[in-house]
């Protein structure tokens, strides 16, 4: 086996990955927007446009390199219900639609306590449970159409081979649906009446099956590929650490989310009201996390102006220049109900004091959530903010360790990728980047920062 074709659903670009088994790069990626369809019953991600992105991508592949396994990674808090005739019976929820906000008292009035799930209850849909209460109570006919419900990286291995599945780390993600201390079903599952709609729980590394046989046909591929179960995209970037690593150390994978995750960090006790949360790994086991969306606060921020500062740049802001307190999205995070400002004039869009700017107020909230989190160790980053240099110094500088940037594109495609490379008996250790380390006048800057937010 040589090469694992990796679909990669993020929540802002859908993406197919062609991973080298050997030396876990990438030798090819196609990406397509992740754009959400605001049509009845409610808003809806593009399954069908992906579908023919990825059967097309696939054939590609397989003409140009050879394609010998397929692997599954997506985001989480989605979740798709299988009808009886083996199609969708209702769209898959956008997780920020607001519609499960409206019966947020009856639900959680059934929803488990945090010390059961380790699951706060998040905005909009981000807990699982709230998606499908809410959809069996809009749609009543729903439940009785549902014969399978399968997490999203199976919905794609559903479709690839007509297999139903669970896998839990993505049962294991703010679902309100898992127990990760007991590695099994949460109390909710029985209250919602779904015990035997649920499909079967899976381990991540596990061969779902092989391909259907429309599947190879439209593709090329031969019948036998076999298709891994597949992960969620945090626990992918997670992985490769996992089997590679001694800890203590935290991994941040970054996209859309900043999802931060300790391995053999303090023993602290997580605050719900700060998005704490446990994950579970590809191993079944609890994994303190916290995240806030980074990536989306990234873009809102710089308003599509990315510019690269210089030094004089880093200067200006280091030395009482513009300073950015939390938070641009203020619905998630360690900061939430805060609404974001400016200490000092506003630098423009589309310059590089901006850039860095945006870029140490988000390396200052990353360390606010490893620190809730009991962090310890050196830190490895994935993802687009391992390549944005003032991030990286001032997450060294405000931790006090060091930092090391992850050369692959993305860390979700190799992690998921390690799956068919884990079956095959091997494992490796990730490709980095030299080690970012502090310096004091970021170490003196990040101080002020905290001293400034925590006066709030």
């Amino acid at each position: 086996m040589s090469h694992v074709a990796v679909i990669d659903i993020g929540k802002t670009n859908a993406k197919l990955a062609l991973v080298d088994l050997d030396t876990l790069t990438e030798r090819a990626v196609m990406t397509r927007p992740n754009t959400v369809i605001p049509r009845p019953p409610w808003p809806h991600f593009d399954v069908d446009g992906h579908w023919s992105f990825l059967l097309n991508g696939l054939a590609r592949f397989h003409a140009t390199h050879r394609v010998d396994a397929i692997s599954i990674t997506t985001h989480g808090a989605a979740i798709a219900l299988i009808g009886h005739d083996g199609l969708l019976a209702a769209p898959i929820l956008d997780y920020e639609h607001t519609g499960p906000e409206l019966l947020d008292e009856a639900y959680t009035a059934i929803r488990p306590f945090f010390a059961e799930t380790g699951t706060p209850r998040l905005a909009g849909g981000l807990n699982i449970g709230a998606q499908l209460f809410w959809q069996f109570e809009t749609d009543r006919g729903l439940k009785a159409r549902t014969h399978h419900i399968v997490t999203y990286p199976q919905y794609w291995g559903y479709r690839l081979t007509g297999v139903a599945a669970t896998d839990v780390t993505s049962l294991g993600c703010h679902t309100d649906l898992w127990n990760p201390f007991k590695g099994q079903p949460s109390s909710l599952v029985a209250r919602l009446g779904i015990e035997g709609q649920l499909a079967s729980t899976r381990n991540p590394d596990a061969v779902l099956g092989s391909l259907a046989p429309d599947i190879a046909q439209q593709t090329g591929l031969p019948l036998d590929t076999p298709v891994y179960c597949g992960i969620h995209d945090s626990n992918a970037s997670l992985l490769a650490h996992l089997v590679a690593r001694s800890p203590p150390f935290s991994v941040v994978s970054t996209g859309t989310w900043v999802i931060c995750m300790a391995i053999g960090g303090r023993a602290i006790t997580l605050d719900p009201t700060k998005d704490t949360l446990v994950n579970v790994n590809a191993f079944g086991d609890p994994v303190p996390s916290a995240r806030f969306m980074g990536g989306r606060e990234h873009d809102l921020l710089v308003q599509g102006h990315s510019v690269e500062p210089n030094d004089t740049d880093v200067a200006t802001a280091l030395n009482d220049g513009p300073m950015l307190q939390p938070a641009a999205v203020s619905d998630t995070g360690p900061f939430q109900g805060m609404s974001a400002r400016w200490i000092g004039t506003e630098p423009p869009p589309g310059t590089g004091l901006r850039t860095a700017c945006v870029s140490f107020y988000l390396a200052l909230v990353t360390s606010r959530c490893l620190t809730l989190i009991g962090h310890m160790g050196p830190v490895f980053v994935e993802g687009p903010f391992a390549r944005n240099a003032s991030y990286l110094k001032m997450l060294a500088s405000a931790t006090g360790t060091t930092v090391h940037a992850m050369t692959s594109a993305t860390g979700t495609s190799e992690g998921a990728a390690l799956l068919a490379r884990m079956a095959t008996g091997r494992t490796g250790t990730p490709q980095t980047e030299p080690v970012v380390s502090s310096s004091d006048d970021h170490a003196a800057y990040a101080g002020r920062w905290s001293d400034l937010v925590d006066q709030q």
